[in-house]
């Protein structure tokens, strides 16, 4: 399976718009890969709070109609990183959405946990309630972005629910960078699964941002890391690797805590 990440360089003198354009030309240039992972709140930058209310869109709005189209057109399985959703009610999400080779939606994932304490997005944003995986021919994807990182039972429910490779979109500052390479192995090796980090480059409203996106595979191993700069990180694995990892060392067998508890008859 061939996977591109995108790690997208957010200017501030670059348009929102003017992105989108630039982005999807760079997901065209990925014809002849089976997934294409973009990064976190691309669209206005991940610690760009100030923009988040004016640049908010639907969740059909402009972002996902040229993403959609940018995956048609590119044949590929796209992870088009999040965008700022506008609910209905009002409310706004930190949305990451999922198109096939054809270009329909796949899915859409809300941010569970929202960084900021007290600020910032903890407080902009709704939190999303539901855990996300996508199926593909190859694997199953089980959806994270950035602050979710940090939270491994998280992703212990994805693998529950099925997930093989998990993505992760992040917008994730320079200062903890190397929170973002241990916690990236720490999840790949604990759920013996792959794990696709796409971080974004540039500066965010004067934050520094790490880059450094990376493939981890399911014992930890790093096949691929990039650079802090604007790139396209593309990686081959194979999916196989995860069921013969299960196989061959079963940890997960031997859970005993965090389990459902077994049925009782009356």
């Amino acid at each position: 399976m061939r996977a591109s990440l995108i790690q997208i360089a957010v200017d501030p003198d670059e348009s929102v718009n003017s992105r989108r354009q630039r982005v999807a030309s760079l997901i065209a240039a990925q014809r002849g890969a089976d997934l294409v992972v973009l990064p976190e709140l691309w669209p206005v930058g991940a610690f760009a709070y100030t923009a988040f209310a004016d640049e908010a869109e639907p969740l059909q709005g402009p972002t996902h109609d040229i993403m959609a189209k940018a995956a048609a057109d590119a044949g590929v399985w796209l992870h088009a990183g999040s965008f700022v959703e506008r609910a209905a009610d009002g409310t706004l999400y930190n949305t990451a959405l999922v198109f096939t080779p054809e270009g329909e939606r796949a899915a859409a994932y809300r941010k569970i946990h929202r960084f900021g304490f007290d600020k910032g997005e903890a407080v902009m944003m709704g939190a999303g309630e539901e855990l996300v995986t996508v199926t593909l021919p190859q694997t199953t994807l089980g959806l994270a972005t950035c602050y979710d990182l940090r939270f491994p039972e998280m992703f212990r429910g994805l693998v529950d629910a099925g997930a093989e490779t998990l993505i992760v979109a992040a917008g994730w500052p320079e200062r903890r960078r190397a929170h973002w390479t241990l916690l990236a192995q720490a999840r790949a090796v604990e759920n013996q699964s792959y794990v696709l980090a796409v971080g974004t480059a540039g500066t965010h409203a004067g934050i520094q941002q790490a880059g450094h996106s990376i493939v981890v595979d399911p014992w930890g191993e790093v096949l691929a890391e990039a650079g802090a700069d604007e790139e396209v990180l593309t990686v081959e694995f194979d999916p196989s690797k995860v069921a013969a990892t299960r196989e061959q060392f079963p940890a997960l067998k031997d859970r005993r805590l965090g389990l459902a508890p077994p049925e009782t008859g009356e």
